[in-house]
């Protein structure tokens, strides 16, 4: 027997002989104070990511490559991290391309172990898309897979995600049912509201401490 099965078998033990708790939950209680509307609803989700350093800007499905060069010129970035493999990453690529552009392209298609070096030293700067965003919180819902793992958005000190407006919801409540997390949780979901920060020292706000210092969500006004 494992841990984790002692662990479970001891919490079903100490069931045995009690009573449920009617289920009084109240839904309105956690959605209906969390509403905005087709019309602010984006405007909130982008007053919540800038009010804590994140930064938003919107564009258009066949904009936002334009974006992302102008954005990483202004930093003096000259290389990007990407997923080949997605249609974004396919887009972007076939972008430069037919620009012509110098920005050198990394791609995330090999196993951490063989390049941890590299991805946690050596790259500046990576894009990935998302699942959507909630307004509540000014959140987005980023659900990693085997093409673009999640250190992707947490290594880089730079992220660029790439939200498409229509995507946004108004709550957490509201983005789990859509998604139907009740008949299969997803194994590995991020919700980024912002840069990394922490204040474990002397209480003192700090970006870049465990992740990304920068956060450029590009929100894709016709998607």
């Amino acid at each position: 027997m494992t841990a984790k099965e002692r662990i479970l078998g001891k919490l079903r033990a100490s069931l045995q002989g009690t009573t449920p708790v009617a289920d009084d939950y109240d839904v309105g209680l956690l959605t209906e104070p969390w509403r905005y509307g087709d019309e602010a609803r984006i405007g909130r989700l982008r007053r919540m990511l800038e009010a804590v350093h994140g930064e938003t800007l919107l564009t258009t499905s066949a904009e936002w490559p334009a974006r992302v060069v102008e954005a990483l010129a202004a930093r003096g970035i000259d290389e990007l991290l990407i997923s080949p493999a997605t249609a974004h990453g396919q887009q972007f690529a076939g972008h430069l391309a037919l620009t012509g552009s110098a920005l050198r392209l990394k791609a995330y298609d090999r196993p951490v172990e063989a390049w941890k070096d590299e991805l946690f030293f050596h790259t500046p700067a990576s894009l990935t898309g998302t699942l959507g965003g909630i307004a509540a919180t000014g959140s987005l819902m980023l659900w990693p897979t085997s093409q673009e793992p999640r250190l992707m958005s947490l290594v880089p000190p730079f992220h660029i995600a790439l939200l498409k407006a229509s995507e946004v919801r108004d709550n957490f409540h509201e983005f789990m049912h859509e998604h139907d997390w009740a008949a299969g949780l997803p194994t590995n979901a991020l919700l980024v509201s912002g840069p990394s920060k922490t204040a474990d020292i002397q209480q003192t706000l700090a970006y870049g401490a465990h992740g990304p210092k920068e956060l450029l969500v590009l929100i894709l006004e016709d998607a």
